[in-house]
């Protein structure tokens, strides 16, 4: 008998150690992988979602203090589609993909970056440091990509709704802007744009790192359904949309053809306030809401499908 136990021993105890031992450290993404895999996947994402940015982004334009030119998101698609046909809801299309790209490269790149740092021994990011880095990500989105992004974005699709539109494509749209306006003409409403974008992937990615450590539980390494993710990331995106869509709202008004209105991002916020009451800051809800679910679901799913195949190709460990 106790030659067996000494013969079978050796085979049990490791079980018993494994089962013991914590479930391993959590991978870390390269930022290099994520600038990569972050830059398909906001292209791919722009291309499916552009017309629900447009719906919103006219709806948020057309103001009360004017006579309203649509009464709702059927019937701004309607008068889009009647006068400039079915590729008038993708005006503005090429500035977004130019954009998109860069954007989520460089949010995705920082939040790896500054993820990694804070980290702890295991590898896990807790849903609070997910807030911080998801702060730091849309800061830096901001700043690099995204006011001049949105700023032309903006100015094209509300040039579309003027009598004589003036810009023919993008480049002309830019250098119009710039030659009358300087390089700060594409930077109209920064303050607007770091607050809505730094609250909004800091609310993205609070959401989305507390769904994953509840989902993963004490396995780090646990695979993720590429629908778990989604819907993950649809959870997230609604709760930016709630959290922020009135500095979003001063954020497109800031940036629009008739920005010259408002002294500043305050200024704006009063005059809204003042001239068309506290619901004009939720203008472009519904439409907005169904983009940003889609988009940041999409994003998510791509984004770590693509990490997955980086990591077979690319070793980085």
């Amino acid at each position: 008998m106790s030659g067996q136990n000494t013969f079978v021993s050796p085979f049990h105890r490791p079980q018993c150690l494994a089962a013991a031992a914590p479930a391993g450290k959590a991978k870390l993404t390269h930022p290099g992988k994520a600038i990569l895999a972050g830059g398909i996947a906001g292209g791919i994402e722009i291309c499916i979602t552009f017309p629900t940015e447009y719906v919103k982004t006219q709806l948020q334009l057309d103001e009360k203090a004017n006579p309203p030119k649509y009464k709702g998101i059927v019937d701004c698609v309607k008068q889009t589609v009647k006068g400039h046909g079915v590729r008038g809801l993708y005006r503005g299309l090429s500035s977004l993909v130019y954009g998109s790209i860069p954007k989520a490269a460089v949010r995705f790149g920082m939040f790896e970056f500054l993820g990694n740092k804070m980290r702890d021994e295991s590898g896990k990011l807790d849903s609070k440091q997910g807030f911080f880095c998801g702060l730091g990500a849309g800061v830096a989105e901001a700043v690099v990509v995204v006011c001049p992004m949105e700023t032309i974005k903006v100015k094209f699709i509300h040039d579309q709704t003027s009598a004589n539109p003036k810009y023919r494509g993008f480049f002309h749209g830019v250098r119009e802007i710039i030659r009358s306006q300087g390089l700060k003409g594409t930077y109209q409403g920064l303050t607007a744009t770091v607050l809505k974008q730094g609250s909004n992937q800091a609310i993205r990615f609070y959401v989305m790192t507390s769904l994953r450590n509840w989902y993963k539980g004490d396995d780090p390494n646990k695979a993720i359904n590429p629908l778990i993710t989604g819907l993950f990331g649809a959870i997230a995106g609604a709760a930016s949309v709630f959290g922020n869509t009135p500095l979003d709202v001063i954020k497109t008004r800031m940036q629009g053809l008739e920005a010259h209105k408002y002294k500043s991002t305050g200024d704006c916020a009063v005059k809204i306030l003042k001239h068309e009451g506290p619901l004009a800051f939720y203008k472009g809800t519904v439409p907005r809401l169904g983009r940003v679910c889609m988009d940041v679901a999409i994003v998510f799913i791509i984004y770590e499908e693509v990490v997955k195949l980086l990591n077979l190709v690319w070793k980085t460990d």
